[in-house]
């Protein structure tokens, strides 16, 4: 596995660098086709053979040349191969090719990068062209037959090419809209949780300077670590974004489960009273879902104090069975049409990410609200199982 995600790793570098330098494959595949046509000249040939003149080998680097443009202007390199080539055939005697390298390269080059116009104008070109050729050279049914199939094969695999990177773009644009979303839940989570509890507790400010001063210190605090903490969770995430950049960020873990305590600390100092119970051995979870169990609590205790109106919540992670159960309860108005907007669809795309689900409704008792996930974490079974053998 390993070996494989290094040639994956090689593959993607060098189509990047082909990406980046243009220019210099051209060049290099120029480079290439010379060496080819190169080899009827410097090879031994029978007796009674062309003879391989350098003003031939000249005028067969010319039919080469203009490959360095075929990106730029693919329809025009062919023209011109097609007439040196045409001028080698009439104007000088020399060796002759086993393959029409630069007429393959650039019909390739039209099928895979050119308009439609061009690639009609192409096949239009080459069912004339190819027929003259034979005719000058073999006049032969086998010499045609097997020019009109390199051609058309040529043609298809730049067709293939041309679907391949298509169907490449769009998966590219679909992972950077899905990366886009992912950024959108997360900077919303942030940004929503620590607002509404500095919203909350701002609020509650002045009341508290006059009633119970130090009540009102204890809610400034609050508001500072709660900013605080939202400006690192937003530098972490800028600083995977700042790929390459000296002067990025440095990245930390994301918060998981083990940070869940310390986000109920800070609700509580807003003046929530929220419960935090966990059964089943809940640890070791990986990575990306322990994130997705944080923001999903995160999320939920947002709504609670943004919109309940309540005065208690309960968190509770129970695993069983390979399955980790989210919930979180509230006792205040129950649920609201509308409430909660991006906050729980975000819950719900998190949920189905891991190949859970995510449900909204009442509360016990058909009072207060209640967010119920379910995520399969198997991985969790297995560690706990080792632990208790151990």
């Amino acid at each position: 596995m390993g070996v494989r995600g290094e040639v994956r790793g090689a593959r993607e570098r060098a189509r990047t660098w082909a990406a980046d330098h243009p220019r210099a494959v051209d060049a290099g595949i120029a480079l290439l086709v010379q060496a080819a046509v190169t080899m009827p000249f410097v090879v031994p040939r029978p007796p009674g053979s062309e003879p391989a003149t350098w003003p031939a080998y000249g005028l067969m680097t010319l039919t080469v040349l203009p490959l360095v443009w075929r990106r730029r202007a693919p329809l025009g390199v062919l023209l011109a191969i097609l007439a040196t080539s045409a001028l080698y055939r009439l104007a000088v005697e020399g060796p002759g090719q086993p393959l029409p390298y630069t007429g393959l390269v650039a019909v390739h080059t039209i099928a895979a990068l050119a308009p439609a116009w061009q690639r009609l104008a192409t096949v239009g070109l080459l069912v004339v062209a190819v027929p003259v050729s034979v005719w000058l050279n073999t006049r032969s049914a086998r010499e045609l037959t097997f020019s009109l199939f390199v051609f058309a094969a040529a043609y298809v695999f730049g067709r293939l090419t041309d679907a391949r990177q298509r169907a490449q773009r769009v998966e590219t644009e679909r992972a950077a809209a899905r990366e886009r979303a992912r950024i959108a839940r997360e900077m919303h989570d942030v940004l929503s949780h620590a607002v509404s509890l500095m919203v909350v507790q701002a609020e509650a400010g002045p009341v508290a300077v006059r009633a119970a001063p130090e009540r009102a210190e204890a809610a400034f605090e609050a508001i500072s670590a709660t900013g605080r903490d939202a400006m690192d969770q937003l530098r972490r995430m800028l600083g995977v974004l700042r790929e390459g950049d000296g002067a990025a960020a440095p990245r930390g873990p994301q918060p998981d489960i083990a940070a869940i305590p310390a986000l109920v600390e800070r609700v509580r100092a807003g003046g929530l009273d929220v419960d935090y119970t966990t059964e089943g051995g809940v640890r070791a979870l990986p990575a990306a879902t322990g994130a997705s169990v944080y923001r999903i609590v995160q999320e939920a205790l947002t709504n609670v104090v943004r919109h309940a109106g309540a005065r208690t919540a309960g968190v509770r992670l129970a695993h069983a069975d390979g399955v980790l159960r989210v919930t979180v309860t509230d006792d205040g108005r129950g649920p609201r049409p509308g409430s909660g907007g991006h906050g729980l669809t975000g819950v719900r795309e998190r949920a189905a990410a891991h190949g859970g689900t995510a449900e909204t409704g009442p509360g016990p008792g058909g009072k207060g609200f209640e967010v119920r996930v379910l995520l399969p974490v198997p991985g969790t079974l297995t560690s706990t199982k080792a632990e208790a053998e151990a």
